[in-house]
């Protein structure tokens, strides 16, 4: 290969290199926006759980045959470097139930309920430590293995049911 042939073959391949490259921006670009735009639908799903758990809750605010006084909804509480979000909060003088809504509910959500939320609430909320603490999960969704964790660990489930709420007990 002569030098004008190398010359020409490393310029032709800097310029295939050249539109590689803006082809895969274009694809980088693209595929932030679906990721962006999928992220958006999931928040939107979770919203519309959200606040149909916290609408019914709020209308009756009844739990296991437990009447409470107050319906609360995204509390957040920081105290030091600990600070958590609670989905809806339902408080009479004796009880509080802390409960996550999911649109589908996972196995990873009762774990993060258990070892996580409430474990973050007790630290934050030490003025409820002598009440009666009720943990639920409300999700539209809610498989086999979830109800059995849930239960096992004495998570309510709130499950929609037409346009009430179902509440299935450990």
């Amino acid at each position: 290969m002569t030098d004008k042939e190398l010359k020409e073959l490393v310029a032709s391949l800097a310029i295939s290199q050249a539109k590689t490259d803006e082809q895969m921006e274009k694809t980088d670009k693209k595929l932030y926006k679906i990721a962006k735009m999928v992220g958006g639908i999931s928040n939107n799903q979770g919203d519309i759980a959200e606040e149909f758990f916290y609408n019914s809750l709020a209308s009756k605010p009844k739990l296991a045959g437990i009447k409470y006084d107050y319906v609360d909804k995204n509390i957040t509480r920081q105290r030091k470097n600990l600070r958590d979000e609670y989905d809806i909060l339902m408080v009479n003088g004796k009880d509080i139930a802390i409960i996550e809504t999911k649109y589908k509910a996972h196995i990873r959500d009762v774990e993060k309920l258990i070892n996580r939320k409430y474990e973050n609430f007790k630290k934050l909320y030490p003025e409820y430590r002598d009440y009666n603490h009720h943990l639920g999960l409300a999700s539209f969704y809610i498989n086999e293995d979830v109800k059995d964790m849930a239960l096992d660990n004495n998570v309510m489930l709130l499950q929609r049911k037409g346009d009430i709420i179902e509440t299935i007990m450990p």
